[in-house]
């Protein structure tokens, strides 16, 4: 086979992309098919002609979207990845709920199967692993207050917001169904046969201890869901000590396990909308309509407190973040600043020029923003 290492132009001189097609097209064949063939390629190879005012064209990416359903996936990646790690979530979680408390019962179980440290490994690994399926491809929110978070301070689309929750409470919905399928049998002969709320519907919701206020649950989960914030934003700043590549869901496993061992005795440390809300839709429809009510529910009917703490915490524990440590643009709040920097800049540029003071607190403003490249003076 004939090869030219130049670079391929007309006999001009000028540069000819179908003499440049061509040869491509040879190297290609050579390089698969190792043959030893000859072609020329000066001359441009015979290819079907075709009327480009009759003919329409359309790109298909066979690798990616070989048929409808790859399409379709495509296009729903992103929920798809909330849902499926929430669902993971809820599985080893609500699981280890399950096989920890109903194995105390000798109908059940010869001997326990879990105590509380299993609890806690189970949620802590039932995060991980959520993560771990959907933060390539989502970012691994599987919360509606992380995603809250990721639309108030880190320019998340707004209208992806409500996808994403309708994600994340579906996939919760759908793991309690399944381990409350699995778990059947085992829960009917804990209750002695008839199911109780919240009895063994605290495995799947969350339902405060009995001599705690509304008050006292708010805070609960508020302080909770703050600090878990402040550990997330922590670990995904690049300019603090983010862990190596592939290792944030072990920090994320480590949070879980430590927020639940000092915080989770009294609410059950719920930090989670979607982790409350999808579970208790499955308790209402086979423990009755009573099951979705509780103590949390009192604030009100409409936006029960394990909905609302966490809601107000994780936003609390963001804004202390970025308020305190993060310096970024991409935060709202890193964006006020400087616009108010920049604008302080256009609206004094003559007379700073002039005042050597002025020009110093100027400059003293862009050096605080991190923007002194930025401000041209």
């Amino acid at each position: 086979m004939s090869q030219n290492n130049s670079e391929v132009q007309t006999i001009s001189g000028g540069y000819d992309p179908t003499a440049k097609a061509n040869k491509a097209i040879v190297e290609h064949f050579d390089h698969h098919h190792n043959s030893s063939t000859t072609f020329d390629t000066d001359q441009p190879l015979a290819l079907p002609q075709v009327n480009p005012e009759t003919a329409s064209f359309r790109h298909i990416d066979y690798d990616d979207h070989p048929h409808a359903w790859a399409r379709i996936r495509y296009q729903l990646r992103e929920p798809l990845a909330e849902f499926l790690g929430t669902f993971i979530l809820i599985m080893f979680g609500t699981g280890v709920d399950c096989q920890a408390v109903l194995s105390t019962s000798t109908a059940v179980a010869s001997s326990p199967k879990g105590s509380y440290s299993t609890i806690l490994m189970g949620w802590g690994v039932g995060t991980a692993m959520g993560v771990w399926v959907s933060a390539g491809i989502s970012g691994g929110h599987l919360n509606p207050a992380v995603t809250l978070c990721q639309v108030v301070y880190r320019r998340f689309p707004l209208w992806k917001l409500p996808i994403y929750a309708a994600a994340q409470i579906s996939g919760a919905f759908c793991a309690a169904c399944v381990i409350y399928g699995n778990y059947s049998r085992a829960l009917h002969l804990y209750e002695g046969g008839t199911l109780t709320v919240p009895g063994t519907a605290a495995l799947f919701s969350t339902y405060p201890i009995s001599y705690l206020s509304n008050a006292g649950c708010f805070f609960s989960e508020f302080m909770a869901t703050a600090i878990l914030l402040i550990m997330i934003f922590a670990i995904t700043d690049k300019r603090n000590s983010p862990p190596p590549a592939g290792l944030l869901p072990l920090v994320i496993f480590l949070t879980i396990v430590g927020i639940g061992g000092s915080f989770g005795m009294q609410t059950a440390f719920a930090m989670n909308p979607a982790r409350d809300f999808g579970p208790r839709l499955m308790t209402a429809i086979f423990y009755g309509r009573e099951a979705p009510r509780n103590k949390f529910m009192n604030l009100t009917p409409v936006f029960p407190l394990s909905q609302l703490g966490p809601l107000c915490g994780g936003l609390t524990g963001a804004g202390l973040y970025d308020l305190l440590l993060f310096t970024g643009s991409e935060s709202r709040i890193n964006r006020e600043a400087a616009s108010s920097v920049f604008s302080t800049r256009k609206s004094g540029r003559r007379r700073a020029s002039s005042d050597p003071e002025s020009m110093a607190q100027v400059h003293e403003i862009c050096k605080s923003a991190e923007r002194r490249d930025r401000c041209e003076i």
